[in-house]
């Protein structure tokens, strides 16, 4: 669910892998939304080390489908447990389930953490901005937390954006936080379905907003690190406004929630089953992972992709939103050439050092062979 327009290298990734963990709490944040938090019990303590901006992919057996679900870690790391912020959409079916049926006690499957949406800042000493909406504030939550714990002179700014002031996720935590950090902390409530005191604060976050805010609140000039994190409209636009006033592309780093279900069926990886006949040309995928290869044909016809053809011989093949944004579904291409659909989880490096995002991936030429350890 992570993007960069970073072009530094990125911290060496390693696999993520599912553990079954047990909930320990289920919070009502708004009408809409709740946080999780799980257990983490000590044997699992390293593999749920996380920097703060990570998230987890969760998955769960609804109505007898195996669904998955990406989800940011919203408290600053601590060792025995961990949380995530689910925001109900009444279009998801994984949404839906946690909301009417996830109790304290239960037990879920959760991939370790995963992501690239966290601080570089090079300075102890500098100033973040974070743009958020809705359930965007997620992964700003850790990392606020982290920015103003690492120095005192750190500060911290940001805007985020909801309907109205009962949509607003972590109201408290983000008081507590001001009150902690009332010098460095910078905190901008816009609602689009309230009038605030000031005009700049009432109304959604257009283009015309956006750089009055940027012209007579925050100086981008004195912005060491952006992030933007929201639906991709807003997303779009804060990078596209930023680059106009004169932001470089490095400095700014996004994330994307998805709209509508993103619960993809695991078995097919949102694909429809395809059978491969005798007569047919194919493409031939060999799939490496967990030290083991696999091969697998893939119908030149039904230009389905890697990782719906490496489900039907690999089902533990790892991946969680199936639509380019989690990056989960990471793999290196050792041969073959392929071509991606989308892509808003790799960096600039990544892709040059031949990595793909196998959810958005098809082959193009008649062998490939993909590392997902590599």
């Amino acid at each position: 669910m992570t993007m960069t327009d970073a072009e530094t290298p990125a911290t060496p990734r390693t696999r993520a892998r599912f553990h079954t963990l047990r909930v320990a709490d289920v919070r009502p944040l708004t009408p809409t939304a709740i946080e999780v938090t799980f257990a983490v019990p000590e044997e699992l303590a390293e593999a749920f080390d996380y920097a703060p901006g990570q998230y987890v992919a969760l998955r769960a057996r609804v109505d007898g489908q195996d669904l998955r679900r990406s989800y940011s870690l919203c408290r600053p790391p601590v060792r025995g447990a961990i949380s995530v912020g689910i925001k109900r959409d009444p279009d998801g079916r994984f949404s839906t389930w946690a909301h009417e049926g996830l109790r304290p006690g239960d037990e879920i499957d959760v991939m370790s953490p995963a992501g690239t949406f966290v601080s570089r800042a090079s300075t102890a000493t500098g100033h973040v901005v974070a743009i958020a909406a809705g359930s965007g504030i997620t992964p700003i939550m850790a990392l606020a937390a982290g920015v103003l714990e690492r120095s005192e002179n750190a500060r911290m700014t940001i805007v985020y954006a909801n309907r109205s002031s009962t949509d607003v996720m972590f109201v408290d935590e983000l008081a507590d936080l001001k009150d902690r950090y009332p010098s460095r902390l910078t905190l901008h409530h816009v609602l689009s379905r309230e009038q605030r005191a000031a005009p700049v604060f009432s109304g959604r976050i257009d283009e015309e907003r956006l750089r009055l805010i940027l012209s007579r609140l925050i100086d981008p000039a004195s912005v060491d690190e952006w992030f933007l994190c929201g639906p991709f409209a807003l997303v779009e636009l804060c990078r596209d406004t930023l680059a106009e006033v004169g932001v470089a592309r490095d400095r700014v780093r996004f994330e994307l929630f998805t709209a509508g279900d993103g619960d993809a069926p695991a078995q097919t990886g949102g694909a429809r089953p395809v059978r491969v006949r005798a007569d047919e040309p194919v493409r031939s995928i060999e799939i490496t992972l967990d030290g083991q290869s696999a091969h697998v044909d893939s119908p030149v016809a039904a230009n389905e992709t890697i990782l719906a053809a490496a489900l039907r011989v690999r089902p533990d093949v790892p991946f969680a939103c199936a639509g380019g944004v989690c990056g989960t579904c990471r793999a290196r291409v050792i041969e073959g050439a392929v071509t991606m659909t989308e892509n808003y989880a790799l960096e600039p490096d990544e892709i040059e050092r031949g990595y793909v995002l196998t959810c958005q991936s098809h082959p193009t030429s008649d062998v490939v062979s993909v590392d997902y350890d590599g």
